[in-house]
């Protein structure tokens, strides 16, 4: 476009007073901070508020003339095209907000000249985005950033599991191309279908759809909308009606106001697509039926990181708590008119482009097909896990011939999006009920060493108290090994975002070299990576993400893949034993199996109130009591870089010098075993009674240097330490009280941890474990 044919443009569609409502908001938060209302203000703004002011400028932008017939200096679209790219990047919250600044100061300017602040659009749309710099795999193993699985005795109240659900879920990138191709286009028929009820839809005399959808509410007021969202689904399942003669068990539900059943906490959704055909406004509604959930804003500016995509996650993370079987979870968030298609998986979340529902009607039309057609596959569930006759089984290779493993219940589920996200299920062999087995799934970094390797070689080395191993394999899905780069996620690239920078995912170098106090061990994690099967070879899809960038050099994404280990013991946490003298017979169990483990060269790092089990059926051929979970351990005797420096483990059960960044030793894993303890006793008045405790929940959300400092001061004096359990122990656990301030004291000596390693520190908690066993017997 030439200059004149620009200046033609601008003259004769002016600005005018298309800005003033931004105008008014920036007023507003001047007025609101006593700070003057000129362009000078925005240097003392917080970030917050750029963001948000930044947000309504480019909403009015998008409503003037003159953006549609502008023409892009980067791509062959308008100018609005490239605003909507903008739009994403600004949603991000790590958006430098110095590029947009001359923008807010020349539409702020009084009188300002229409030319300047097009010229300044232009120049905030068009920056080049460098190459990305990428951290080497042994940092991405550390799990350094919260997780929401990690609460224990949480109440799980909204204020604090969003600031861990952010940090878990990290950057989520939007915008990204094919994304409705990759998730929806394998749908049957879908775009002839979508075509042809599009066209339906424009037809007759009062179309549905003309220039924008019939019945839309101008002030897209959330009920209104939900209901208009609800009432047109149907239609357009009815038009469909030629294409899927069967009629659909999904319906789309909106009920804002009435909590889901199933969460831990008070949980609402705005709309969803469930598995009900006859729900409705007065249905209850479990988040296990929630197959598509739907976040509505009425505010375009809404389409943000803090908020819509948030709120969407927070229902995703609640679905793949509930559905013990999906491996990501698709969803939509509509802000204003514009519409994202969203997918959750184990590295985070990614999104479609924006697109406006009244502007391009045959793209919504094919977008709602494709949530009532979808497959079970398609939304994400696991085909490997079969349901046959009322039965659930899977089907491994084991040393030749398959078996079927019957799952007889789920045991355990993660609750979070981003992470391992374990589950599993107790089951047994086909034809043998008498014998327990447990299916583990996990979603592991490609890079560190499998799970089933390290307990495979454990029990040939007779390690005693440790869950036994039976088999272990990566999760084949559609033929592919199944991991989220490319099995899930179908090779997007997230690089190609709207909002991608590069290292915003990425944790800085610096962070991990937290120095081991002196006397620590200094061991490290190996980067083994072996097949499933003993000498088997790699076939080439595996050899290339099992190569271990620290060691090859190369610079890859973070990625997981999908791994399922099945164990020969079974039981039930420690914190469900019959009685007291069970539970501190269980822990002196599951300390033997400890050093066990230790003496065969291995170092467990996770030690909790999950992973410590006892076994007090006497038909069980399972051990009394034993470990689980060797996901973060390590073979002590491996000293390559591998990410074993770092905070492991799960935050309320973590030795203070673990939390403070020390080298992670066999010391840290025994006051692991104490907090363990000390918790139990706070937190369950008897056998699997379970309670929230204020004073203790902080303890899931506090930083990790605050949650130390809390922990030194609870041990720190005896005085201190006996008032603290006198006060919070249970009644059901007040006769402990004695032997685990006795724990206390050689656990921290002088009152502190530990300042050198003192294997010693086995048989004096295993004792003290024995006289309060026999004092209560």
């Amino acid at each position: 476009m030439t200059d004149q044919a620009q200046s033609e443009i601008l003259a004769n569609n002016p600005i005018g007073k298309g800005l003033d409502a931004f105008r008014t908001s920036f007023n507003s938060i001047c007025e609101d901070r006593t700070l003057s209302c000129t362009p000078d203000a925005l240097d003392q703004l917080a970030q917050e508020d750029i963001q948000n002011l930044t947000l309504d400028l480019l909403f009015a932008l998008r409503n003037l003339p003159a953006i549609r017939l502008l023409r892009s200096k980067t791509s062959h679209g308008t100018l609005r095209s490239d605003l909507l790219k903008l739009n994403s990047a600004v949603s991000s919250d790590n958006f430098h907000f110095d590029r947009i600044k001359p923008l807010l100061t020349a539409a702020l300017t009084d009188n300002g000249d229409d030319a300047l602040i097009w010229d300044q659009v232009y120049n905030a749309v068009t920056e080049s985005t460098p190459p990305p710099l990428l951290l080497p795999s042994s940092f991405q193993q550390t799990p350094w950033l919260r997780n929401t699985n990690s609460f224990a005795n949480s109440s799980e109240h909204r204020k604090y599991v969003d600031v861990v659900l952010k940090e878990e879920l990290g950057p989520m990138y939007v915008g990204l191309c094919n994304f409705h191709e990759t998730f929806l286009g394998g749908v049957a028929d879908l775009e002839t279908a979508s075509k042809a009820v599009f066209k339906k839809c424009t037809q007759g005399r009062n179309p549905l759809y003309r220039k924008g959808w019939s019945g839309w509410p101008e002030d897209a007021n959330q009920d209104d909308v939900l209901d208009w969202f609800a009432d047109l689904c149907g239609q357009l399942a009815e038009f469909a009606g030629d294409h899927r003669p069967k009629a659909t068990r999904r319906r789309p539900l909106a009920q804002p106001n009435k909590p889901v059943q199933g969460s831990t906490a008070e949980r609402k959704l705005d709309i969803g697509f469930v598995s009900n055909s006859q729900a409705g406004k007065d249905s209850r509604c479990h988040w296990s039926q929630i197959l598509i959930p739907g976040e509505l804003k009425s505010n375009p500016s809404a389409d943000t990181a803090s908020k819509a995509w948030l709120d969407l996650g927070r229902y995703a993370r609640e679905v793949l708590a509930a559905q013990d079987t999906r491996r990501f979870v698709l969803g939509f968030t509509i802000c204003g008119s514009l519409m994202r298609i969203w997918e959750f998986d184990r590295l985070g979340g990614i999104a479609s482009k924006q697109f406006d529902i009244s502007e391009d009607g045959l793209q919504f039309v094919s977008t709602i097909l494709a949530f009532l057609w979808m497959n079970e596959e398609q939304l994400g569930f696991d085909p490997t896990v079969i349901t046959e006759n009322g039965q659930r089984f899977i089907e491994i290779q084991r040393n030749g011939p398959t078996e079927r493993l019957i799952i007889d219940g789920l045991m355990m589920r993660a609750r979070c999006i981003s992470g391992r996200a374990t589950t599993c299920w107790k089951a047994h062999r086909e034809g043998d009920p008498q014998t327990p087995l447990v299916i583990k799934d996990s979603w592991q970094y490609t890079e560190r060493e499998e799970e089933g390797e390290l307990l495979r070689e454990a029990t040939e080395k007779g390690v005693v108290n440790v869950a036994r191993y039976y088999h272990h394999e990566i999760v084949r899905v559609f033929g592919t090994d199944d991991d989220v780069r490319s099995n899930v996620r179908k090779g997007l690239d997230i690089m190609k975002a709207e909002n991608y920078r590069p290292g915003r995912s990425m944790i800085s170098s610096s962070t991990s070299t937290a120095g081991a106090r002196k006397g620590r061990s200094s061991s490290t994690a190996g980067l083994k990576r072996s097949s499933s099967q003993t000498g088997a070879p790699l076939p080439p899809s595996k050899r290339s993400c099992s190569t271990s960038p620290t060691k090859a050099g190369s610079n890859a994404l973070p990625n997981r893949v999908h791994r399922r280990v099945i164990l020969r013991d079974y039981g039930k946490p420690i914190y469900k034993a019959s009685s007291r003298a069970a539970l501190l017979a269980a822990l002196e169990g599951c300390i033997e199996g400890h050093e066990s483990l230790r003496k065969a060269g291995f170092l467990h790092r996770d030690i909790s109130i999950n992973n410590l089990m006892m076994n007090e059926d006497k038909e069980n051929p399972s051990w009394p009591s034993f470990l689980i979970d060797l996901d973060l351990g390590i073979k002590e005797t491996r000293r390559e870089a591998s990410g074993a420096r770092g905070k492991t483990g799960t935050r309320a059960f973590m030795a203070i010098g673990a939390l403070l960044g020390e080298q992670h030793s066999f010391m840290h894993d025994l006051e692991s075993i104490f907090w363990v303890l000390f918790w139990i006793c706070i937190h369950y008045d008897g056998p699997n009674q379970g309670r929230v405790v204020p004073q203790f929940d902080k303890w899931n959300y506090v930083d990790m240097e605050e949650l130390a400092k809390l922990k030194l001061g609870t041990v720190a004096k005896e005085a201190i330490f006996m008032k603290t359990i006198t006060d919070t122990f249970t009644s059901y656990f007040e006769p402990l009280i004695p032997w685990v301030n006795r724990l206390r004291k050689i656990v921290f000596p002088r009152d502190r941890p530990h300042e050198q390693e003192d294997e010693r520190l086995y048989p004096r908690m295993k004792e003290i474990l024995q006289k309060a066993c026999k004092d209560l017997t």
